[in-house]
């Protein structure tokens, strides 16, 4: 038997999507962004660069950050798939995102997926980042706009708003 064609629709892929078991009948080889994006209508993740380097589409993959524009859904099959859409809990923001809005820390908004889920990985691995701490953690997701020290402003009010939960 030969091998499929690139973009032919195989066996469904199932994955965890924000907790909720999904399967779909896409080409293995999408990039898990534009399944996300164009199939389950999540649209936090954005479309960046395509090569990874800009961070617009970061979710996390089992808990792990990961640039879902490089990832072929093939790649996560059987995995879990956390968006920003998927952090939030009991109706209740998680205290990244409210931090966020409190320092109003976003102008255009188009990093705000990547620098939101970059400073919830930081501060799983830092609960309490030093100002160069947040600085390396976020050095690889592109803002255009200059909202950094609101950004760096919103990481410590995370850590204070984690530290008190």
């Amino acid at each position: 038997m030969s091998p499929a064609a690139p973009g032919a629709v195989a066996a469904s892929v199932a994955l965890v999507v924000n907790g909720r078991a999904v399967s779909l009948a896409v080409p293995r080889d999408a990039p898990l962004l534009t399944v996300l994006r164009n199939d389950l209508q999540l649209n936090a993740p954005k479309y960046g660069c395509g090569l990874g380097e800009c961070g617009a589409c970061t979710v996390f993959v089992d808990g792990v950050e990961a640039r879902a524009c490089v990832i072929p859904l093939g790649g996560v099959e059987g995995r879990s798939i956390t968006t920003l859409e998927g952090l939030a809990a009991g109706g209740a923001l998680h205290p990244v995102q409210q931090a966020f809005i409190e320092a109003q820390a976003a102008q255009c908004g188009y990093c705000l997926n990547g620098m939101i889920m970059s400073t919830v990985a930081l501060l799983k691995r830092c609960p309490h980042p030093t100002e160069q701490q947040a600085r390396s953690a976020l050095a690889h997701n592109l803002c255009r706009c200059g909202a950094h020290l609101e950004i760096l402003q919103a990481v410590q009010r995370a850590a204070e708003l984690m530290g008190k939960a």
